[in-house]
């Protein structure tokens, strides 16, 4: 049951995947992994690659089906919900910023067809060309973007860090209830890295934005969570607010998990 804080809830959900035509051999994806999100929180997933992260975040954003469980949006199921109306409420951000963009086209061309999402879904809204190019660059200017400095141009002339905040700024223009970022970070150098969780943290205080953040970076959930989750093999293994989960693990792959992360005096031998 949802309670008025929580925004989203994931419940007993569950994702196998078959290997093999004859023999074939079940692979857990995620399983059992039920957790809430609640409004205007951060929520980051912690795990090694494999741990079932990435499956649980492309089966909220209703991209692959659960073998079982549920996922509510505001106390109603995702299966009940016409797609378009989901995904104007539940946007996400992805790792990899330049695998998202079409070479062939200008970076405008996401920007604008992110309006035909909204004029489609049960709103019914329709926007004006001046009413778009006012939006779009109101987007822009919330994740650092000097607009004339970006429009017009071709994915190839921008860093990674500039066409990651594109991205942020295309799913701001649909104003979304929910921000799931998945590994947002680990395409781009370090230096940009630290701008781009502020920015997130900025549109949390300024939005009141609810976020899914999905990382292996425990440093970085560290910065940016409220609550974390840790996953282990497709299951959570641990959950909490993050001081206790990163400064009082209970679970021992967590203890692991963050002896693993380098200490600069022992990298430098100080």
């Amino acid at each position: 049951m949802l309670s008025k804080e929580e925004i989203l809830r994931v419940e007993n959900l569950t994702k196998y995947y078959t290997l093999g035509y004859i023999f074939t051999k079940k692979v857990i994806g995620a399983e059992n992994v039920t957790f809430d999100l609640k409004r205007g929180e951060i929520l980051s997933i912690v795990g090694e690659s494999g741990s079932g992260k990435s499956t649980v975040a492309n089966m909220i954003l209703g991209l692959i089906k659960p073998t079982s469980g549920k996922i509510l949006l505001d106390g109603k199921d995702l299966l009940m919900f016409n797609k378009k109306d989901y995904w104007k409420s539940v946007q996400g951000v992805f790792q990899d910023p330049y695998s998202t963009f079409n070479p062939f086209y200008t970076v405008d061309k996401p920007l604008i067809d992110t309006f035909y999402l909204l004029e489609s879904t049960s709103e019914n809204r329709k926007f004006s060309k001046n009413e778009r190019e006012k939006i779009i660059r109101e987007s822009l200017k919330t994740v650092g973007i000097i607009p004339d400095e970006i429009l017009g141009r071709y994915p190839h002339q921008l860093s990674g860090g500039q066409l990651q905040r594109l991205l942020i700024a295309r799913s701001l223009i649909i104003c979304p209830e929910v921000l799931l970022a998945d590994e947002p970070t680990s395409m781009i150098d370090a230096s940009t890295r630290l701008a781009i969780l502020n920015e997130l943290l900025e549109l949390k205080e300024a939005r009141g934005l609810s976020m899914l953040f999905i990382t292996h970076d425990v440093g970085q959930a560290y910065y940016l969570s409220d609550r974390t989750i840790v996953m282990e093999k497709g299951k959570i293994v641990e959950i909490g607010p993050a001081e206790e989960v990163f400064f009082q693990p209970k679970c021992e792959y967590t203890k692991r998990l963050v002896a693993s992360v380098p200490k600069l005096h022992e990298v430098w031998n100080i």
